[in-house]
């Protein structure tokens, strides 16, 4: 088999069409300075016969501890020298490796990093069997998959402008941030402008137990809310399993599981009802679907989403969800959030994106745009 030769990473600071604000913190702005912090980090994996792959994830430390920074030395560094003694193929190999050197403690470790790379072998490899990805995990069940739309915490005008300008999409996501009365806004906004389409809370962490049961007593005539996301902070399980029992309304776990082993101690203790799945947090597509597996046998509905991902990414979470039963719409938001994607190829049409069916991840890469735009760390 065509082993891996080389490894090149390259960070961009991929400008947004759109201002996104999570609970927990600013995302991206149109014409604002570059930000390493939460730049994109592209992988480039090419082998003895010339076959690249590629592989992206992005940095967001207000998310999660990763960024652009480490996710460029742990890769460069640390994953590199992992890789240029396998093939695309070894996937499972790889991880078992990168795990003994960068121990995972409680959860993944350097779930992001891994993922980078994680999605490059994937797409090599399907280069190199002259298959689709969704043929590597399996096959797809779905040729299609609806999207989501993300609205980001702002004023109300911002918005229901946002909610209107998506009105092709099927449902809605609804970030909350905290504050009682800008969210009750937020959500009797974008329902009044959503009709009977459901929404989707996230809190991104920014509640507590008595405060988002006060938001739900506020909005509870509205009959669309479907589920409310990762409302209190990700270690507190504790109060995930309280909040089952004051609210109505069913939970989704998010920041609180990373892997399947993170998600099978929530089922253990009633933390969840359902749970969002993200290629990033879990370090990878395989380890994406074994979370998948968990939470059915543990009875959990399913949420796909993303961190905003450019056309590498975006296509490797179409290939992944391409086989499961979601709950809601995919929140798969870099095509609505970002000024371009870096790629060619990928299909969206009224807010429902196809499947790629071309060998790997099925998109064309902007290697020369990625290459000129791509930024210096100050740690290489």
């Amino acid at each position: 088999m065509s082993r891996i030769t080389q490894v090149e990473v390259f960070p961009v600071a991929v400008p947004f069409a759109r201002r996104f604000v999570l609970g927990s913190g600013a995302v991206g702005s149109p014409g604002a300075a570059p930000d390493q912090a939460a730049a994109v980090v592209f992988v480039k994996l090419t082998t003895e016969d010339g076959v690249v792959g590629w592989g992206e994830q992005r940095a967001l430390p207000s998310w999660s501890y990763e960024t652009a920074e480490t996710m460029a030395v742990v890769i460069r560094r640390h994953l590199a020298p992992i890789l240029l003694e396998l093939t695309p193929f070894d996937v499972e190999l790889f991880h078992q490796r990168a795990a003994k050197r960068l121990s995972p403690a409680v959860s993944n470790g350097f779930p992001f990093a891994r993922a980078a790379v994680d999605v490059a072998m994937h797409d090599a490899a399907g280069k190199l069997a002259g298959v689709p990805v969704h043929a590597l995990l399996g096959g797809k069940v779905y040729d299609e998959i609806p999207l989501c739309s993300a609205i980001g915490v702002g004023d109300q005008e911002a918005v229901r402008d946002h909610a209107i300008k998506s009105s092709d999409y099927p449902a809605y996501k609804v970030k909350i941030g905290g504050d009682l009365d800008a969210d009750t806004e937020a959500i009797r906004t974008v329902a009044e402008v959503a009709g009977g389409k459901p929404l989707w809370l996230d809190a991104n962490q920014s509640y507590r137990p008595s405060a988002l049961r006060q938001l739900l007593d506020r909005t509870r005539d509205i009959h669309t809310i479907h589920c409310v996301e990762q409302p209190v902070p990700s270690t507190d399980t504790l109060a995930m399993q309280r909040l089952r029992e004051l609210i109505d309304l069913p939970i989704a776990i998010d920041e609180g599981s990373f892997s399947a082993q993170d998600l099978a101690r929530a089922i253990r203790l009633d933390a969840a009802d359902l749970v969002v799945i993200k290629v990033c947090k879990s370090g990878g597509l395989r380890n994406a679907l074994k979370t998948a597996q968990t939470a059915l046998a543990g009875g959990l509905e399913i949420l796909a989403s993303g961190l905003t991902d450019c056309g590498v990414a975006f296509a490797a979470a179409l290939h992944v969800f391409s086989q499961l039963e979601l709950a809601l719409p995919a929140e798969l938001n870099g095509p609505e959030l970002l000024s371009d994607l870096y790629v060619d190829g990928l299909s969206i049409t009224k807010a429902v994106a196809t499947v790629p069916t071309a060998p790997g991840l099925g998109v064309q890469v902007d290697e020369e745009r990625i290459r000129a735009e791509s930024i210096d760390l100050l740690y290489r």
